[in-house]
């Protein structure tokens, strides 16, 4: 066993397969997850959405347990449980109060390494999925951002869908999940992550018999980055609103100017008087949604900006866009702004920090992402170390001609007219 930090410590079992866990003693619960390193960016094109797939099979059934037995010992326990997919990672999740601990180890331990994907199974599950795409669809504040990484990054896997393809979906079948599963998920890339009022031992004793026999997968694909480029996408649809999203190439998760990348997008538009809101919405009134966001990965990042404003306003929302964007390269931002923006962004750190479920998440993020556990004393501290020059040249790095992606989504046309807007 070898501790990693105040409360934390980490256990390495025989095949690779981490533990980690966070003693909160303050909590009446606790929360666990098994998170596999493996997303939907490590599918071939034919296997688009099959780790989605894959994240709704993992309930529906063992040796042991059918999906009703599933569902019903964990509602017996007062238990949630649930499961996600990303880019880069799928994690299986359950929390119950401290005295159900074996009762949630036993049961999420057995859907993981015991599920039987059966093809009955795959066939009542598919047309769900197909539902899920569908509601993204029908929903232009989400499909947006879909769109928009499919024009940020192109055929890489990170411009396709978590869900996958209709047509995909549709040639799955219990074979090909297995197979899949058996060789994407393997031992090293497996973290499980814990914390509330628990004891490390406990967990290790609860987990490891099991996790210790598992031995699989051999052939995990490389991952590719993907190219830079710049284009306008509009995607017509008959709607009130047209819905934009501007984005460029971000941070990744581990480079050392995620922290001015992180505050610049908070004094852009993070939160309700950054310069965004406060110019299109409050002083203008263009919009009731405008925000700007970041999607980091490993080994690249998406930095972006949504609005969602009535046709005759988009050319003025984007312009406005741009302003801001500009006024961050050549003006910087004020002593007062950065202050700010740091008090907020540690704040919403910190308070974070409470849930338990927050810290199960970090404990594993940081493992898959850094190799070890990092102190919030280490993240503020370099929050603290962010100058204004820093999200300067940060800002001038990231906002160039030619590197600029602009998607819209409802009632536009005249493309020329928008590739003449998007000018830094």
């Amino acid at each position: 066993m070898k501790g990693a930090g105040p409360s934390v410590n980490k256990t390495t079992l025989n095949n690779g397969i981490r533990i980690l866990t966070k003693k909160m003693p303050h909590a009446r619960s606790v929360v666990m997850g098994v998170w596999v390193n493996v997303g939907a960016r490590d599918e071939a094109d034919s296997e688009n959405g099959i780790s989605h797939f894959i994240e709704h099979m993992i309930f529906k059934g063992t040796k042991k347990r059918t999906g009703y037995q599933i569902a019903k010992e964990f509602d017996a326990i007062g238990g949630l449980t649930n499961a996600y997919t990303s880019m880069e990672h799928t994690c299986y999740h359950a929390k119950v109060l401290d005295t159900h601990l074996p009762i949630m180890v036993d049961i999420l331990s057995d859907i993981f390494l015991n599920s039987q994907f059966q093809e009955r199974d795959v066939q009542t599950e598919r047309p769900v999925i197909l539902q899920e795409i569908g509601m993204v669809e029908d929903a232009p504040d989400e499909f947006i951002h879909l769109l928009a990484g499919n024009g940020l990054w192109g055929d890489n896997p990170l411009g396709r869908s978590i869900l996958g393809t209709r047509e995909n979906i549709l040639t799955f079948n219990a074979n090909k999940i297995r197979e899949f599963f058996h060789r994407l998920y393997i031992p090293d890339r497996i973290v499980i992550s814990a914390a509330g009022n628990l004891e490390h031992q406990q967990m290790v004793d609860l987990i490891g018999p099991a996790f210790e026999a598992a031995l699989w997968g051999d052939r995990f694909p490389q991952r590719s980055t993907p190219e830079t480029r710049s284009l306008v996408g509009l995607h017509h649809r008959e709607l009130e609103q047209v819905h934009i999203c501007m984005a460029t190439r971000g941070m990744s998760i581990t480079d050392p100017r995620r922290y001015a990348c992180s505050l610049m997008n908070t004094i852009l538009g993070g939160n309700m008087s950054s310069r965004l809101f406060q110019e299109i919405r409050e002083k203008r009134g263009l919009a009731y949604a405008v925000y700007s966001f970041i999607s980091s990965h490993i080994d690249t990042g998406m930095f972006g900006i949504y609005a969602g404003v009535g046709p005759e306003k988009t050319h003025e929302c984007i312009e406005l866009i741009l302003k801001e964007l500009r006024r961050l390269k050549t003006t910087g931002v004020e002593s007062s702004e950065l202050h700010g923006a740091k008090e907020y962004t540690k704040g919403n750190l910190l308070l974070a920090s409470e849930s338990v479920d927050n810290q199960m998440a970090r404990l594993a993020q940081n493992e898959i992402h850094m190799g070890r556990y990092v102190p919030l004393k280490e993240i503020v501290d370099n929050i603290e170390s962010v100058k204004a020059e820093d999200i300067m040249e940060l800002a001038q790095t990231l906002f160039l001609d030619g590197q600029l992606v602009l998607t819209m989504l409802g009632p536009v046309s005249d493309k020329a007219s928008y590739e003449k807007l998007l000018s830094l």
